[in-house]
């Protein structure tokens, strides 16, 4: 090999001015143990053997190479602690070696390594590709690749709240010791420390993210939901009275983990439906559930108070004098007023949607599902 070591000074000071081009390396001692203090995994040692000499200064572009501008710039920002990936941890012995050439040492940072963040099965690191191909976002935002102009969905475009995604990355790989689960962005302040944060890598279950949304989208003041829920109504052409929405969201909030799944929850309250569930039609509808039906309606009509307590009185006690199913007539209300067999309390429905949305409904399922056995 040519080098400054094997060419005598006038030879290498002849061919740096006839512009040949050159790199500097760092010279490694031969046979030492570097140790680095790591904030995570403690004290580790690696021999010098294992390290080459590595490129610090290429004279083609007249920049340095990445571990030597690495070193640098820390030193005169005077970071304090260098946080990263455990696949930097081989660059660590460097890094130090560096910092003792350059004279620095009383300035060199604290180093952690954190643990990788593994695929779902915990099958090598998380890609991602991953998230496309198992259905999870793995980028803050909506982002476009500009060579491949493949399009990655975003947390927040997913329906995320900030708060849950910090709270869901915090424990990955980390716990307070405790079994508490939900931090505050002050409580995670508080508790945090790297000494409790694993070696080992944490697998993402990204299942457990939804869980996360799902608590803060509870914990969440009611007239927060309103408005965000506000949005996607809009979106669909809706305009409903606030306290409408507002006493709504308040009976499906517990059912979603995204405010866009509230729509799923609480379409039937916007929207009559226009078909019915196939399985629940096969399991709730029976031969003489048109003329049960038939005589809810003439029931209904005669209530001035619709309230859900009031129909809730009047429906029950007309089940129980005609000594039908309770479940028999309930299920079929339910298949007409909202579509399938989901959704809050039945009376706490009616009376939402009102009296003359109720009879629509219940009239439209007994001419769409008459011959229906």
């Amino acid at each position: 090999m040519v080098n400054s070591l094997t060419l005598d000074a006038d030879e290498v000071k002849r061919r740096i001015n006839n512009d040949e081009q050159y790199v500097v390396r760092i010279k490694i001692e031969p046979d030492r143990e570097i140790k680095v203090q790591d904030l995570i995994r403690g004290e580790v040692v690696i021999n010098s053997s294992v390290i080459d000499d590595k490129v610090l200064f290429k004279s083609a572009d007249e920049l340095p190479t990445y571990h030597m501008a690495n070193v640098v710039d820390d030193y005169l920002m005077e970071i304090s602690h260098v946080i990263r990936g455990e696949e930097w941890l081989p660059s660590a012995p460097l890094h130090v070696m560096l910092y003792e050439y350059l004279g620095w040492t009383d300035k060199m940072p604290q180093f952690a390594h954190l643990p990788l963040l593994l695929k779902p099965d915990g099958n090598g690191k998380l890609s991602k590709r991953d998230g496309d191909r198992l259905g999870f976002p793995v980028f803050p935002l909506n982002w476009q690749d500009p060579k491949s102009t493949d399009v990655f969905s975003g947390y927040r475009e997913a329906g995320y709240f900030p708060e849950a995604v910090v709270n869901f990355l915090a424990l990955l790989g980390w716990n307070s010791g405790t079994e508490q689960e939900i931090f505050s962005m002050e409580e995670l302040i508080d508790a945090f420390s790297l000494e409790r944060v694993s070696k080992s890598g944490a697998k993402f279950d990204f299942e457990k993210g939804k869980w996360f949304n799902h608590q803060y989208l509870q914990l969440k003041p009611l007239e927060e939901i309103t408005d965000l829920f506000q949005h996607v109504l809009v979106k669909k052409d809706i305009v409903e009275d606030w306290d409408k929405v507002k006493k709504i969201e308040s009976l499906v909030r517990e059912r979603a983990n995204f405010i866009n799944d509230l729509w799923e929850q609480s379409s039937f309250f916007f929207v009559a439906p226009e078909k019915y569930c196939e399985n629940a039609v096969k399991k709730r509808w029976k031969p003489d559930s048109p003329a049960h039906m038939l005589a809810l309606i003439e029931l209904l009509e005669k209530a001035d108070d619709f309230s859900a307590a009031n129909t809730e009185y009047l429906v029950k006690n007309w089940i129980e004098e005609k000594g039908l199913g309770m479940g028999v007539i309930m299920n079929a209300f339910r298949l007409c007023v909202v579509g399938e067999s989901k959704g809050p309390h039945m009376f706490d429905i009616t009376e939402i949607i009102g009296k003359e949305e109720t009879l629509a409904r219940l009239k439209r399922a007994i001419n769409e599902l008459r011959t229906t056995s």
